[in-house]
């Protein structure tokens, strides 16, 4: 059987940024559900483009998409009032960030394209099951970290469900040609579906809608929200394609798992996402470069606990810009005054 003093479960942000990091020396096997992309707008955030800056990684314009963003559409559903306000996103193509991410990996890390079934303690380790190119297989682990996002199977199988609230963000790719709008990408808020918020952005030939809804009935409010916009402008044709994943929105300090005994969740897999933009890629590389630089203190367990503590206050704060964002009494006053917003050229009052 072969043994790894590493094995990482998710290749995403989290998962690869651990692995290129701790992969320098140690043996490390970093196991990715391969073909199934997270739905996600695919902006990395100023906050997303610091954690990057901090290892002096440039992207390849290969990851690229077109049109690049500075200003974001706010849309109140409710009201019918929309404001304008800068924001300096990188517009990518999800997929191929992922797989860049994973491409510049050591060449120590094994990696493996399949998915995690079991996991066992057995003499100070763990036993990790997984399928990959339709056989079983099992390798031996002295430490195990949980990259798999807010579904994470080493999660649920070492410390259970997280006491946090979930939504489903569920999205539709469109084709622009068949949308006649300028490019541009939009927030949404609409009480009458759900208490998160939705989005559009337009990428490359395509356009996408997307939002996080109560898991309860979701696809019902996501196509009545949908209807909506409609009524708004957006002449929706038929979806090219439909995607769906869980995605967590923490409020308190038990909406997150660090690990624990050997086993550590970095990542949305331990929580660590922003309850007022659902932004998780700058918590998933600031975690795991937290994991990386605890690995070698004593007590990992201890230290890692301490590093994310900073990380862990950060996103909880957010819920407080939250109320000025989905409460709508506090929305409408904000949208109202106009304060920060961009006055488009040529453009009287807002809607």
């Amino acid at each position: 059987m072969e043994q790894f003093d590493i094995v990482v479960v998710g290749g995403g942000p989290a998962g690869a940024t651990f692995a290129r990091i701790a992969g320098e020396n140690r043996k490390i096997l970093l196991l990715d559900q391969n073909g199934r992309p997270k739905p996600c707008g695919g902006l990395l955030s100023p906050d997303a483009q610091k954690a990057l800056a901090r290892f002096e990684i440039t992207l390849p314009k290969e990851i690229l998409v077109d049109p690049q963003i500075f200003a974001v559409k706010t849309i109140d559903l409710a009201t019918w009032k929309e404001r304008h306000y800068q924001r300096m996103y990188i517009n990518l193509d999800r997929e191929k960030f992922d797989l860049w991410l994973r491409s510049i990996l050591p060449p120590g890390v094994e990696q493996v394209c399949g998915r995690c079934c079991s996991i066992r303690r057995q003499g100070g380790g763990f036993l990790v099951g997984y399928s990959a190119g339709g056989s079983l297989h099992t390798v031996f682990a002295k430490q195990l970290v949980g990259a798999d996002g807010a579904g994470s199977v080493v999660r649920s199988q070492c410390f259970g469900p997280l006491k946090t609230r979930r939504y489903v963000a569920i999205q539709q790719w469109f084709l622009a040609k068949d949308v006649a709008t300028r490019p541009f990408y939009s927030c949404i808020f609409d009480p009458e579906t759900t208490d998160c918020c939705a989005w559009t952005i337009h990428k490359d030939e395509y356009l996408i809608y997307g939002g996080a809804f109560a898991p309860k009935s979701c696809r019902a409010q996501f196509e009545r929200q949908k209807e909506k916009l409609r009524q708004y402008g957006f002449p929706f044709g038929e979806p090219v394609k439909t995607e769906a994943c869980l995605v967590l929105r923490p409020k308190s300090p038990k909406s997150f798992c660090c690990g624990g005994d050997g086993v550590f969740l970095i990542g949305e897999a331990a929580g660590f996402i922003s309850p007022s933009s659902l932004e998780g890629i700058s918590s998933a590389i600031n975690s795991a470069v937290a994991l990386c630089e605890s690995l070698g203190e004593p007590d990992p367990h201890r230290a890692y606990f301490q590093k994310t503590r900073s990380l862990r206050w950060k996103l909880l704060l957010k819920n407080i810009k939250c109320l000025g964002m989905y409460q709508p009494f506090f929305r409408s006053l904000v949208m109202a005054s106009g304060i920060t917003s961009i006055r488009l050229f040529g453009e009287g009052k807002a809607r």
